[in-house]
């Protein structure tokens, strides 16, 4: 355990009694909270926690009660109706309540479906972004997102709805030919499903893929791999969720941004990923 990093002075905003605020913790890596999450957790009076929530996050919050409602795809899970209702009693017993989630509590987080719960029964909210796995996780494995060489649009899918299937209402053909780059939430359950779908909409066997695992924290693994060979390649490394998939040639940037392996002193696999032939052109 770490000691809580201190606030800033400035007119922080007060979490008051028979309020929930919504706030996301991030990828995994507590250095990643946002201030304002750092504030929620030394005022709450009770946590109600995601299952990829770090532990360090929780022991800043110590005079806290700790609730876990986390819900991973094939265990026994919390109910999203039964979470919704008990963040409504606590705040309604005149709790602090902080539902704390990983990630961004609007991106693939169901927080937007919390949210609306309790304004419909009166229970006042805040909402506290988070920095998101797809964004931040990725970063951390030295795959940008965006790159000027390679991508002016990125589509955020989620490899499952509510069924626990893979989402029927997205059109893999309309994704494959309107994003370079794609960004897969909890997609390796239906991994083959999803890579089939993505090669008969158009891409490219040899297209570069990524799985990230456990993104931003001391556990994260890497694996690159292609579309043509991402099922088999996954398969084989035993890697298991919580896991973003990243398909497209942002991954490349991974072989001279793997920023986690320069520091260690190891040298980038190859300066120039793309191409391009030359260095590549500041701001």
């Amino acid at each position: 355990m770490t000691d809580s990093p201190d606030l800033p002075a400035g007119n922080w905003p007060e979490l008051k009694p028979g309020w929930v605020w919504l706030c996301g913790a991030g990828p995994g890596d507590p250095g990643l909270l946002t201030l304002h999450a750092l504030n929620a957790l030394r005022q709450a009076d009770v946590i109600v926690f995601d299952a990829l929530v770090e532990p360090e996050i929780l022991d800043w919050a110590p005079q806290a009660e700790h609730i876990y409602a986390g819900k991973r795809g094939g265990k026994p899970s919390a109910k999203q109706r039964d979470i919704s209702l008990r963040l409504i009693d606590l705040a309604r017993s005149g709790k602090r309540v902080l539902r704390l989630k990983g990630g961004d509590p609007f991106v693939f987080g169901r927080g937007g479906e919390e949210a609306q719960t309790l304004i419909q029964h009166g229970v006042p909210v805040r909402i506290i972004p988070g920095i998101s796995a797809g964004i931040g996780g990725l970063a951390y494995a030295g795959i940008p997102v965006t790159h000027r060489d390679v991508n002016q649009s990125v589509t955020f899918v989620t490899g499952h709805d509510q069924s626990g299937e893979t989402p029927s209402s997205l059109d893999w053909k309309a994704i494959s030919d309107g994003s370079q780059v794609i960004v897969i939430y909890m997609g390796i359950k239906h991994i083959a499903r999803i890579a089939a779908a993505l090669r008969d909409a158009g891409r490219q066997m040899s297209e570069p893929c990524a799985v990230v695992v456990s993104a931003t924290t001391g556990d994260q693994q890497v694996l690159e791999t292609t579309l043509g060979s991402l099922e088999s390649d996954l398969s084989a490394s035993g890697l298991e969720p919580p896991a973003i998939i990243c398909v497209g040639r942002s991954v490349l940037m991974r072989q001279v941004l793997d920023w986690q392996s320069l520091a260690l002193g190891e040298a980038p696999r190859n300066l120039d990923p793309l191409g391009r032939g030359k260095p590549a052109e500041t701001a």
